[in-house]
């Protein structure tokens, strides 16, 4: 329980700041900086203590500066959302800090090289603010550097602290540095590996892995021919009637109850879901990786698409609700497939067989799946179909067409 409440504590204070319309990238240089500022407070209690211990009361003061004003910056930030003043606030004071506390120590080996802590500010600058800004604090992190060389031998200072509380903090200075540093940079790289994980998902779902791959290689794919690809089309009977007797709200969630049981079904197979149009759905077989077992596929999709929508007709008679009735086409050909526009591009194929294919839901009826004599030749020793004969289709002319009805000798 304590560590589910520690884990929510963290959650809620990687939040601090941040605002509904941020994109990804800002939430994540917020709550970076956010959970940064929690350990450097405490550090800078630690070392203030320490030093006030150790005799050295001004050296103790900056420190517990710090921690006050990180604080106090911090609260500013959560009532005011103003990220670029807690930003500059937060890089500022790492810079500057370090340095007059090693002045105050006297010089480097006094001071137990503390102005390394000033170097967090150039490498949480790359991680809290744009890449183009950081040289600056490298630079302003470098010449601090010199000008301690500088002032080290013409302000020359003595310390108070003993040889062993000079190592002690040498130690601590190297090693909590370090640390920090990793673990600014591996909350980063862990946060960006999630967002680029989750883009790539979403992008996965809009293009099949080959074309994704190619895309991320390349900036573009090229399209490409496919001799023999099955394709497939659904529509629902009398949507239009349907559509205007239901609540908008309803008739999307009818859509997308079924769409997603089409997904599921489509998801079992080496399938390629191209798109949605209104009520119609559309997937094909073949692209874009090649198999010789496409129709058979289809085939299988085409009819658990059926056995759903019996069942959803079921259940929405029981429920004494509205249903829709489904028409199933699929016919086999070639195809040319690939991806058009630069924005808000989509996987999708071209060809006459789309069309026949088209022709082959249109031409149906209610219920069934009517499929090409096309695709009948490559499915028959599988499944048994009706012989329709030849079927005039709109702009098509005659097409041998056959009702599926079931797996070979179970029909």
């Amino acid at each position: 329980m304590e560590r589910g409440y520690f884990f929510k504590m963290f959650a809620d204070l990687s939040r601090i700041g941040a605002r509904p319309d941020d994109s990804e990238e800002v939430r994540l240089r917020k709550s970076l900086l956010v959970i940064s500022t929690i350990p450097f407070v405490f550090v800078g209690a630690l070392w203030g203590s320490m030093y006030f211990l150790f005799g050295e009361q001004q050296a103790g003061i900056i420190p517990l500066s710090y921690s006050l004003f990180s604080i106090a910056s911090l609260i500013h930030f959560g009532f005011t959302g103003q990220f670029r003043v807690f930003r500059f606030n937060q890089l500022l004071l790492i810079l500057l800090l370090p340095f007059a506390l090693m002045l105050a120590l006297g010089g480097f080996i006094n001071s137990s090289a503390v102005i390394l802590w000033s170097l967090i500010c150039p490498l949480g600058a790359m991680l809290f603010d744009e890449q183009s800004k950081s040289p600056a604090w490298l630079w302003a992190f470098i010449f601090l550097v010199f000008l301690s060389v500088f002032l080290q031998f013409v302000f020359p200072m003595e310390s108070s602290m003993t040889p062993l509380q000079i190592q002690l903090f040498f130690v601590l200075n190297i090693v909590l540095v370090g640390t920090l540093i990793f673990m600014m940079f591996y909350y980063f790289v862990e946060k960006k590996n999630y967002f680029q994980e989750r883009s790539e998902a979403l992008l996965l779902n809009i293009l099949p892995l080959p074309i994704a791959e190619e895309l991320k290689m390349k900036g573009r794919t090229d399209a490409t021919f496919f001799e023999n690809v099955t394709v497939l089309f659904t529509d629902f009977k009398d949507f239009t009637q349907i559509a205007e007797k239901l609540p908008a709200s309803e008739l999307v969630a009818e859509i997308d109850y079924c769409f997603k049981a089409f997904d599921s079904i489509v998801g079992r197979y080496p399938i390629e879901k191209i798109k949605t149009i209104g009520d119609s759905y559309m997937c094909a077989g073949g692209v874009p990786v090649v198999n010789s077992t496409h129709a058979k596929d289809m085939v299988r999709v085409a009819l658990e698409m059926r056995q759903f929508m019996n069942e959803y007709a079921l259940t929405r008679t029981t429920e004494g609700r509205i249903f829709f009735e489904i028409r199933i086409g699929v016919h086999t050909g070639p195809v040319v497939a690939g991806i058009v526009g630069d924005k808000k591009f989509a996987y999708d194929i071209w060809g006459d067989t789309v069309n026949i294919a088209s022709r082959m839901e249109s031409s149906g009826e209610a219920g069934k799946i009517n499929i090409s004599g096309t695709t009948y030749a490559l499915v028959k020793d599988e499944f048994h179909g009706l012989h329709r004969g030849k079927i005039h289709a709109k702009n098509k002319g005659e097409i041998e067409m056959y009702f599926l009805e079931s797996v070979s000798g179970k029909g």
